[in-house]
């Protein structure tokens, strides 16, 4: 009885090992830079730009972009951005779109998602602001 147990604890081994040295190559992909950065203040940006850790599916990645806020203007509705349409660069970490026009002055938050290698989707938020 014991022989059979360490014999099928042997067997089990190298597939454990394969599946904790494989473990790195599932991560999420985790946003490691922006422009405009998070909680900044930029003066009218013309191009959204986000860095991720892993290669993208472009087809599963994107991102919103929302006006938040005008100077003057207290009740200012939330104001959904368009004219835009996010792509993955040619180093397949980038996502990023080029404004129709320079953004003006106020608050924003973008949204994005993304998806790697894993097909798990990430999303998170930030905001920034124009000057």
């Amino acid at each position: 009885m014991r022989r059979h147990f360490l014999l099928s604890v042997l067997s089990v081994l190298p597939v454990a090992a394969a599946l904790v040295v494989s473990a790195p190559a599932l991560a999420h992909p985790k946003l490691v830079s922006s422009q405009p950065a998070a909680n900044s203040a930029v003066s009218k940006p013309k191009l959204i730009s986000l860095t991720f850790a892993e290669k993208l599916v472009p087809q599963f990645s994107g991102f919103d972009l929302v006006m938040t806020g005008m100077p003057g203007m207290s009740d200012h509705a939330p104001m959904p951005i368009s004219g835009f349409t996010p792509i993955v660069g040619p180093d397949g970490k980038t996502l990023s779109a080029q404004l129709p026009r320079a953004l003006p002055a106020g608050s924003y938050e973008l949204n994005w998602h993304a998806v790697a290698a894993d097909t798990h989707r990430i999303q998170g938020k930030f905001v920034f602001s124009v000057k």
